[in-house]
């Protein structure tokens, strides 16, 4: 950004008449304060009963979805704050505001929203460490995926019993191309070991690591250059610092609105995501993991098996009613 342009901020504040509610927008052009410039926060003084969610917004097309799944996340009793942190620098001011009045209007909820522009589109700032984070840990999600509240509260309770991890309901996996000698992006039926940011709950910690951390730097120009990426270097960073694989939790019920399967209205969804899937897309983040492993000289990704559920159940069959059946369900 042109450092000789002048901005200019606005900070508007509603207060409603739910006790405690506050919706804020900060508008203009915003220069975010160098993190690495100053003490990571003391871990121990950040709250741990709840986590703060970011949510990368950028098209204006998905505002009427945002306003939706906002105000989901703010309905969770895990959810201290829900920031939304808008990633479009051409996005008009006013249409910010209408989306901060009708948020306002529509609340249901004594969680804050706040919408934060951002000062560049880069992926890269959906990790940065805001000083208005008070929770330990965080929750990154996308614009496009709509979890209820129910699995929204329980994979913060899984993160809570394993605070060094990477917390989430959608992956994916390295692998290695041995025909062509390189690194791929793939999904497999056993393993994982890439947790994307559709969805991911991790130590407010690691946004200092993938700010600050000089070892990375030259990963997130690939980051920018691909526009894409932020979420498989976000894994490398976790599991080089703790040697372990993420953790994929199963979802009640979740939404996935940016899904190429989606038909009708889930086709207009996926068009405008930041990060396009169209075309290259998987060849472009194995390309990904091919450079980071090439600039790091190593490999820290590792592979996980399985996943957490919510309830345990019966997994044998009994016929009931003439039909078969888990033996625990009860047939009325």
């Amino acid at each position: 950004m042109n450092q000789s342009i002048p901005v200019f901020s606005l900070h508007v504040i509603i207060t409603l008449s739910i006790p405690f509610f506050v919706f804020s927008l900060r508008t203009g052009l915003p220069h975010l304060p160098d993190p690495c410039n100053r003490p990571p926060a003391d871990l121990r003084s950040l709250q741990t009963d709840q986590t703060t969610v970011l949510i990368n917004g950028y098209s204006e097309h998905r505002i009427p979805l945002l306003h939706s799944i906002a105000t989901t996340y703010a309905a969770a009793s895990s959810v201290a704050a829900v920031i939304i942190l808008w990633s479009n620098p051409s996005t008009p001011s006013q249409i910010l505001s209408d989306l901060s009045q009708n948020l306002s209007l529509s609340a249901a909820s004594a969680t804050p929203i706040t919408i934060d522009r951002q000062p560049s589109s880069s992926l890269n700032l959906r990790f940065h460490p805001h000083t208005s984070i008070t929770t330990r840990s965080v929750l990154i999600c996308d614009d496009d995926i709509e979890p209820d509240t129910n699995s929204i509260n329980f994979a913060f309770n899984i993160w809570k019993s394993n605070p060094d991890r990477l917390i989430g309901f959608f992956v994916r996996s390295h692998n290695y191309d041995i025909t062509h000698k390189s690194w791929i992006y793939t999904m497999e039926t056993q393993k994982y070991s890439i947790m994307l940011t559709k969805f991911m709950i991790l130590n407010f910690n690691y946004l200092y690591q993938y700010t600050c951390n000089k070892e990375y730097s030259k990963l997130k120009l690939i980051v920018d250059e691909k526009n894409n990426c932020e979420d498989i270097l976000m894994n490398f960073v976790i599991a080089e610092q703790v040697k372990k694989g993420p953790i994929m939790v199963g979802a009640k019920k979740v939404r996935d609105w940016g899904d190429a399967r989606n038909e009708g209205e889930g086709m207009k969804e996926r068009e405008v995501g930041l990060s396009s899937r169209k075309g290259e897309h998987r060849k472009r983040r194995g390309e990904c993991i091919g450079e980071f492993h090439r600039l790091l000289e190593k490999m820290p990704l590792k592979y996980s098996y399985g996943k957490v559920m919510e309830a345990i159940g019966e997994q044998g069959l009994c016929e009931k009613g003439g039909k078969l059946v888990y033996c625990d369900k009860q047939i009325f």
